[in-house]
């Protein structure tokens, strides 16, 4: 079977930049399932994997533009220390979710000073080129009840 809209993908994968930095990796985790067409993955791999079949093996480079995005120097903001009420001890790195004009997002704290926190609002991969080595482990027609969530389910039913 083919990958194509409405198929549920099993994928192995290693995500590196271009320094061949390892970013992420499902090894030791299992294979990730995905539903083909429902945006769980970024566009630039998913359009790459359309058409493929199980046991593919697969280099793909994708662009910031079809990965996450070119980074925004907009969404970098300061903000007032009196805007994270309730957590006492704040650290570069931390991450937090708001809402924002264009719906919930998140945001990482990138520096500090006094009453002062910089805050940014790009996804951390933003701006970075993506190396994936892929392995397509398994296509099946997805579910009813997959197709209806827009979902994967865990081997497992999960």
């Amino acid at each position: 079977m083919q990958i194509a809209k409405d198929t549920v993908v099993s994928i192995d994968y290693t995500l590196t930049d271009d320094d061949g930095n390892v970013i992420d990796t499902s090894e030791g985790r299992g294979p990730l399932a995905y539903l083909h067409g429902s945006g769980g993955i970024i566009p630039g791999l998913e359009s790459e994997l359309e058409g493929e079949e199980t046991g593919a093996e697969l280099k793909v480079k994708v662009a910031p533009a079809d990965g996450y995005g070119e980074r925004d120097d907009a969404l970098k903001q300061v903000v007032s220390r009196d805007q994270f009420q309730g957590v006492e001890e704040l650290e570069v790195g931390m991450q937090f979710r708001v809402d924002s004009n264009n719906g919930p997002m998140i945001i990482t704290i990138i520096g500090i000073e006094d009453e002062q926190v910089t805050v940014d609002g790009n996804h951390p991969l933003a701006g970075v080129t993506l190396n994936f080595d892929v392995t397509v482990r398994e296509v099946r027609a997805a579910t009813p009840e997959e197709l209806e969530q827009g979902l994967a389910q865990n081997p497992d039913g999960e």
